[in-house]
């Protein structure tokens, strides 16, 4: 009788949640890709938050059977976490798939004795978008609120009996993932490339925003790269391009290079395209540390005029994460010979962790932590066989080709890849057998 209406509750809730997207109140799909939203519908009474290890033993490469035609044969699922100013923590649970960079965002609680998913998937390469609700039953839900999941699950233990819809029908489609085996846990790092992604694959935050910062962890990023110049009255801000323009900014009537207008004159009559402000360095620093799971932070100078005040932000951010607890490597990064002899002119530059762009000999001259080859200038894999026995770190930028990804985390000969699609990078390193 109680396992009856324990199922019936699920059930119930289910009809409530799919209910919610198939009358006149479902999202509408616009050119520029509005992501839907459903964590709402998790929070209704009977409804549990789901514990630190069950959310860990979630984790893992699942054999996909219904919809594996549209959503290949292995998923990885990664969980991550959002801090509003470092307050108000929110888990999702991502997974990781190919074709064409797709990823799902989900949210989880426990409902009785089963388990319920509820989210959106997105493929990066186009406007794709949709809904998803997955259910996790009987044995599967029982094997993952076990207090020594992470160690007991076996091949087909638990099984995500799920829906999955478009932004033109309902969820009527299956999906069936099946537990596999284990995250590959080979460390490696997964660099977004603008703080997240570029404005131009239409993600619901701009490139080089706070906001995107916050999103980066969901996308498959165990890190960020961001591009810092420095506004007229020296304050040091996130922006890529060296122009004002409609490809980042709304309409402003400003124009012409960052560098010529003051930072409050950027605060207030500058917004990026999804409507947020340009980022401090400092801002962005404190979000990376306060708000995300990021271990990695690759600060790109593009146009420094005082590298002792970035070195002086480095310090005070390398300090705060340490003070956390946290783990976060946050390297000066080093494209130009310009950036190098500012670089080289600090007086503790050789103890001031970087990551060098130029050739092997200059960082090692400079003691860089990471060597960061550019992707397009040939394979780096001999090189890298030399210098990481040496102590070095070997990133290579920026690289979103599918097929060169593999090959580079099948060969295992770097320690980080930066991209625009940390989600193909995700996919590949997780799955990837030991």
């Amino acid at each position: 009788m109680r396992s009856t209406y324990f199922r019936s509750t699920v059930i119930l809730l289910l009809v409530v949640w799919v209910a919610h997207f198939s009358g006149g109140c479902r999202t509408k799909y616009e050119t520029a890709v509005i992501i839907p939203q459903q964590a709402d519908q998790l929070n209704v009474p009977g409804t549990k938050l789901l514990y630190a290890q069950t959310r860990k033993a979630c984790e893992g490469v699942y054999t996909v059977s219904d919809g594996s035609d549209v959503f290949g044969n292995e998923i990885a699922a990664k969980w991550s976490y959002t801090a509003k100013n470092g307050t108000d923590t929110t888990y999702h649970l991502s997974l990781f798939c190919e074709p064409r960079g797709t990823f799902f965002v989900l949210e989880g609680r426990q409902v009785a004795d089963s388990l319920i998913f509820v989210g959106y998937w997105r493929r990066l390469v186009n406007a794709d978008v949709g809904t998803v609700t997955f259910v996790v039953q009987r044995n599967g839900a029982k094997a993952l609120l076990a207090p020594d999941c992470c160690q007991a699950l076996k091949p087909g233990d638990v099984v995500f009996k799920g829906k999955w819809g478009t932004a033109n029908d309902n969820q009527i489609n299956p999906l069936t993932l099946s537990f596999n085996r284990k995250l590959n846990p080979a460390p490696f790092q997964i660099i977004a490339h603008r703080s997240g992604g570029r404005t131009a694959d239409l993600l619901p935050a701009s490139e080089n925003s706070v906001e995107i910062i916050r999103l980066a962890s969901r996308l498959g990023a165990t890190g960020v790269e961001f591009d810092i110049r420095q506004t007229k009255d020296g304050v040091p801000i996130l922006y890529h391009d060296d122009q004002l323009n409609l490809r980042l900014t709304q309409k402003s009537g400003l124009i012409g290079p960052v560098e010529n207008y003051t930072y409050k004159q950027l605060t207030a009559l500058v917004r990026l395209v999804n409507g947020e402000q340009i980022p401090t360095l400092e801002q962005a620093l404190t979000a990376v540390i306060d708000d995300t799971p990021l271990q990695t932070v690759w600060m790109d100078s593009k146009l420094i005029r005082d590298m002792s005040l970035i070195r002086e932000i480095h310090k005070k951010y390398i300090a705060k994460a340490a003070a956390q607890g946290r783990t976060v490597n946050i390297y000066i990064g080093l494209p130009t010979e310009t950036t190098l002899n500012q670089f080289e002119a600090l007086p503790d530059h050789l103890q001031a962790p970087s990551l060098c762009e130029l050739d092997t000999a200059i960082a090692r001259r400079i003691h860089a932590k990471v060597w960061a080859p550019r992707f397009t200038l040939g394979d780096p894999t001999e090189t890298a066989k030399v210098i990481r026995p040496q102590g070095f770190k070997v990133f290579v930028w920026t690289l979103d080709v599918p097929d060169f990804i593999r090959q580079f985390i099948n060969a295992r000969s770097l320690d980080g890849i930066l991209t625009n699609y940390s989600a193909v990078v995700a996919h590949y390193h997780y799955v990837q057998k030991p």
